[in-house]
């Protein structure tokens, strides 16, 4: 894939990302709730393995991670 490719492919994966966290997160019961009472570390940790969005999250962040490795 060429640079540009590659480059294209970043800022979309990064708009779906800024997306799905605007949409989904931002505002988000659960994640405010154990900010609170738990703290932002269980929280953060809690949104990437139990929540379906954050797990969404965290494929778009492995696809970025292949697209951004040079190859």
């Amino acid at each position: 894939m060429s640079k540009e490719g590659r480059l294209a492919k970043r800022k979309e994966i990064l708009a779906k990302l800024n997306d799905i966290q605007s949409m989904y997160c931002e505002g988000c019961f659960i994640k405010s709730t154990f900010r609170k009472e738990v703290g932002k570390t269980y929280a953060q940790s809690f949104c990437i393995t139990h929540c379906t969005v954050g797990e969404m999250i965290k494929q778009y962040g492995e696809m970025l991670l292949t697209v951004s490795s040079r190859s």
